[in-house]
């Protein structure tokens, strides 16, 4: 959310979400956990969101990946 907020957005911003995992089951059973901390980090905002099952993911033991879309407001607009 930092990256947001540099641009003086927040999470009400996000437009879209991509979740990339590498075990469909074991993020499954992971939603209640996954759940809490989503709303922790971005409230009760719920765009649109997909999950897609990947064969491998950049960082090294990452189960999970997020891509997140954002429209940020535009300040200079009069």
């Amino acid at each position: 959310m930092v990256l947001l907020a540099e641009a003086g957005a927040g999470p009400e911003h996000i437009v879209r979400m991509t979740w990339f995992v590498l075990d469909k089951d074991e993020y499954l059973a992971s939603l209640q956990s996954l759940g809490s901390a989503y709303r922790d980090v971005i409230g009760r905002h719920y765009p649109a969101m997909s999950v897609v099952q990947v064969a491998g993911l950049i960082e090294p033991g990452a189960k999970l990946e997020i891509e997140i879309t954002a429209v940020v407001p535009d300040d200079t607009a009069d």
